[in-house]
């Protein structure tokens, strides 16, 4: 049985070679990326799917703003490439967005597929005034609204808003994935 659960300092290791896996080493090249380097995704927000004791899926948010309006920015989410198709990513994403709201949060952002993302509200006509700190396909650029209006007046290139990485938990975590 798939279990979701917070994810702890000990899955680093796993967890990066599951994003290597699903997306390449080239996904610290994104634009994304630019908004979570240096920084701590958002308390209560890192999730782990877990099967049998192996990682088989993660999903992390973390804290951005735009013009002073803030949001999560989601990513990136991956799933053991065995396992995709199986309801593990839609598990996360509802568990992702369900503790977002119940922390508060209004708005979550996001690139990626679109088709996928729809599922769970994302529309692109929510990102029309924003941009990313780098390149973006338009048509991947989603966002979905946990409260009415949490976007309003949100306009202008993203920015991280979330706390940095203390130079000490960095250090434990390249340690663990070494």
């Amino acid at each position: 049985m798939i279990m979701i659960r917070d994810e702890i300092a000990a899955d680093a290791a796993a967890r990066e070679a599951l994003l290597d896996r699903c997306l390449g080493e080239r996904r610290t090249a994104k634009s994304s990326e630019r908004l979570r380097e240096g920084r701590l995704p958002a308390e209560g927000l890192a999730l782990t799917a877990e099967l049998d004791g192996e990682i088989v899926g993660t999903v992390r948010l973390w804290h951005v703003e735009a013009a002073g309006i803030a949001a999560l920015m989601l990513g990136p989410l991956a799933v053991k490439p065995e396992l995709q198709g199986a309801g593990v990513g839609k598990m996360l994403m509802r568990e992702a967005l369900w503790r977002a709201a119940c922390r508060g949060h209004g708005a979550v952002i996001l690139v990626g597929d679109a088709p996928y993302y729809a599922r769970f509200g994302f529309d692109p006509a929510l990102t029309r005034e924003l941009a990313m700190p780098g390149p973006v396909e338009r048509e991947r650029f989603l966002a979905i609204e946990l409260r009415d209006g949490a976007l309003d007046g949100a306009r202008g290139v993203l920015t991280a808003s979330g706390a940095a990485i203390p130079a000490a938990f960095e250090a434990q975590e390249v340690a663990q994935a070494a």
